[in-house]
Order: C-alpha cells, then sequence, then structure tokens
C-alpha cells in the first residue's frame, strides 16, 4: 500500500505511546513542566506518567483536564482516530472509525466520535499564528446524492492546523454551514491571527485573504 507524504509523517512522528506523551508534553509544558495548582516548576516524575510537585506535592498527569483523561485506550489509538477523522475526504462515519482502528465495540467507536464532535466548538481559546494549513472535512456516514463540499445530509467541519517546520502544531476544527466565501472567512478570522501565512488547496472561496491581512498561499 501507498501511503501519502503526510500519512508517512504521521506514522514516522507517532510509532509509540512514548512518542504521543512526549509529543503532549511539548504542548502542555513547552517550557518545562509547571504545576497546574501553585505554578512550581519542580517535580518528581513518578510511573504511570504522574508529576508530583516537590512544593505543594500535587499530582497530576499530562492527560488531566483533557479529552485523554482517565481513558483506557492507548494515546496511539486516540492520535491515529483524531488524525484519521482529519484526513478523511469523503466523509466520517463511526461505522468507519471503528474499522479503521480495529475497535470492537460499535459503541465506543460512536462515544469517540461525538467526543470529537464536541470539541469542535470549543470557543474562547488563543488563536493560531504563524503558518497555517486550512481545509474542510465532510463528516457523515455514506448516503446517495451529491459528493464533494456539496454533498446533502453531511455536515461541512473546517480544519486548520499549524506547520511547525515538519511537525503539527495546535487543531482548531468547527462545523460550518457551507463552503462559501463568507463561512469560511469568517472560521479563519476567528481562528486565525492575521498576518498569518493560511496554505489552502486553491478554492476560490479562498480568493479574499489577502485583503483581510493574512498571507494566502
Amino acid at each position: 500500500m501507498e501511503y501519502p507524504a503526510d500519512q508517512m509523517e504521521f506514522e514516522k512522528m507517532f510509532k509509540t505511546e512514548q512518542d504521543c506523551i512526549d509529543y503532549l508534553e511539548s504542548l502542555r509544558w513547552p517550557n518545562g513542566f509547571e504545576c497546574p495548582q501553585c505554578g512550581s516548576i519542580r517535580f518528581w516524575k513518578k510511573n504511570k506518567g504522574r508529576f508530583e510537585c516537590s512544593d505543594c506535592h500535587k499530582e497530576t498527569t499530562v492527560t488531566n483536564n483533557t479529552m485523554f483523561h482517565k481513558t483506557t485506550k492507548p494515546l496511539l489509538i486516540w492520535f491515529h482516530a483524531i488524525w484519521w477523522m482529519v484526513a478523511q475526504k469523503n466523509g466520517v462515519s463511526a461505522k468507519g472509525l471503528q474499522k479503521v482502528l480495529g475497535l470492537g465495540s460499535y459503541r465506543t467507536a460512536w462515544t469517540w466520535l461525538h467526543k470529537f464532535r464536541r470539541l469542535m466548538v470549543l470557543s474562547g481559546r488563543n488563536k493560531l499564528k504563524g503558518i497555517v494549513e486550512v481545509d474542510e472535512v465532510l463528516v457523515g456516514g455514506k448516503k446517495p446524492g451529491k459528493r464533494g463540499r456539496g454533498a446533502e445530509g453531511k455536515s461541512l467541519i473546517a480544519v486548520a492546523v499549524e506547520v511547525k517546520g515538519r511537525k503539527t502544531g495546535r487543531v482548531r476544527l468547527e462545523k460550518i454551514q457551507d463552503a462559501s466565501g463568507k463561512s469560511l472567512t469568517e472560521f479563519i478570522k476567528k481562528n486565525i491571527e492575521p498576518t498569518s501565512t493560511v496554505i489552502t488547496d486553491g478554492w476560490p472561496s479562498y480568493s479574499g485573504l489577502e485583503k483581510l491581512g493574512y498571507i494566502h498561499k
């Protein structure tokens, strides 16, 4: 099987469970561990991925207060699930997620899919900046009728991903009404800092980004 270059890069970045843990640590504590209770940077690293603050003795993990908190599934499976969902072009379904990840339970796949969808609409976070790649993905099972960006009976999700060299940074996802210029530019203005470089696939609806203060490639 021949994999796309971005799929190969993903597989290279996340080969093991420790790769996933290291990645989360770099996002959560880019300057090193910081206690969520007292702010101390002194700690002991314990077993099972736990950190204990040397000053207030609060224990925490890199997954605490995240969607991965207390999960019984390996992070590697979670990462593959998220990647699969973002990378799909022809719709995402719980059945498809179950098949790709080899999950024994359809309900588990359904729960995960809806958890991802809820996270897509979280607000109040800092905007993405730097180099950001923007695209859209259809979410929903196979249905007859029109395919592509205008397909009926499916949800269109806008996706923005920070590009950090050969690595992926923060991600923003949001359900949009359609792939029109209005919908896509509103998503970009809401989630990406002006002066950032926005990379798209050349869809005409992105043509007005430079007038809004973005560098468009």
